[in-house]
């Protein structure tokens, strides 16, 4: 059984599920990845409502999709940041509320923790087929950010104390570990993006974070190669490393320059597509990442989950991107062989 290609919701969120299910199906793709945002998948009503979970599956249902993940990178991200005014643009009024900065944390992590009894209701009402998928890859998953409060030490100066980072990883365990109780308690898994602004970022900081959940059997990561490359990380030795830990793909490329630019690697405070940047995001394909590295690596690590295409192209239109990804995506992947090529030899 190959892997699924589903697309990620979140960069259309301003689409109600109905109108985005059936234009993904026409455009290729086998399931959605449900963005905890929109009208996607509603935390709260999957809790309040008996008919909830089955209703949003009767709308994939009709399309023909499945889904193998929900997302909840916007609150997780409120749960360790240093909450400003920017958090307002991705938090309900609720979990907002009047902005103090300890409320929104406390809040953002209740709704964490009901995002996994969430997650646990929806996918009990799954159909057989997406169980049967399910049972393969080993999980039931949310994806997510977990915020950092130390992303602002990213640059040594003024030096960085004695102690910063230290307690930066510890206020992340304090913070996350009653959550992954939950998760665990619901039996779900939780997958970070490693992914600049969060407390896993690259390879040492995914080691530090691990270290200080004591590795925790239902924390894991969303593996995306793009913001790996362009930092200059070794994205195929992440999988090496954490293969027993990704728990979820996302097929996004990068393109990064051979040559300075007037805006390097931080970003020049410049907008994605803007003329000179030293790096953009591109369409699957379009850009950098060595997928056909990465899907053998995902081979190694016998991992069975969804490929799950998240389209950001500054300069592409997205349906005619999302339609050239989903085929890039289908046609990269491949069962693993069971038998040595060579063994026709010993006939």
């Amino acid at each position: 059984m190959s892997r699924a290609v589903c697309l990620f919701t979140g960069q259309w969120a301003d689409l109600p599920l109905e109108t985005l299910a059936k234009k993904a199906s026409a455009l290729g793709y086998e399931g959605l990845e449900l963005a905890c945002w929109g009208d996607h998948f509603d935390v709260h009503r999957a809790l309040r409502e008996d008919d909830y979970c089955a209703r949003q599956w009767q709308v994939l249902g009709d399309h023909g999709l499945g889904c193998y993940a929900i997302s909840s990178h916007l609150v997780g991200q409120a749960v360790c940041d240093n909450i400003d005014e920017r958090h307002k643009s991705i938090l309900s009024e609720e979990i907002y509320g009047d902005g103090d900065p300890e409320g929104v944390r406390s809040r953002a992590a209740q709704e964490m923790k009901d995002t996994a009894r969430a997650a646990r209701r929806f996918f009990d009402a799954a159909p057989e087929a997406v169980k049967e998928r399910l049972a393969r890859s080993g999980r039931t998953v949310v994806n997510g950010f977990t915020g950092s409060s130390i992303w602002h030490l990213l640059y040594s100066f003024p030096p960085i104390a004695p102690g910063q980072l230290e307690a930066g990883y510890e206020d992340f365990a304090t913070r996350w570990r009653p959550i992954l109780d939950v998760f665990a308690q619901v039996d779900v898994c939780f997958a970070l993006e490693v992914h600049p602004t969060e407390i896993a970022f690259d390879i040492a900081t995914a080691r530090r974070t691990l270290a200080a959940i004591d590795g925790h059997p239902r924390f894991g990561f969303n593996f995306d190669p793009s913001h790996f490359g362009y930092q200059g990380v070794d994205y195929l030795g992440f999988l090496r490393e954490f293969g027993e830990r990704v728990f979820n793909v996302h097929v996004k490329d990068v393109w990064w320059s051979d040559s300075p630019q007037a805006i390097g690697v931080f970003g020049g405070h410049a907008n994605f597509g803007e003329d000179g940047r030293f790096w953009d995001f591109r369409s699957p394909g379009r850009g950098r990442i060595d997928f056909e590295g990465v899907i053998r690596q995902l081979g190694h690590a016998n991992y069975h989950g969804p490929l799950t295409v998240e389209w950001e192209d500054p300069m592409m239109d997205r349906e005619a991107g999302a339609r050239e990804a989903a085929a890039f995506t289908r046609a990269l992947d491949f069962e693993r062989s069971d038998i040595a090529f060579d063994d026709a030899f010993s006939e």
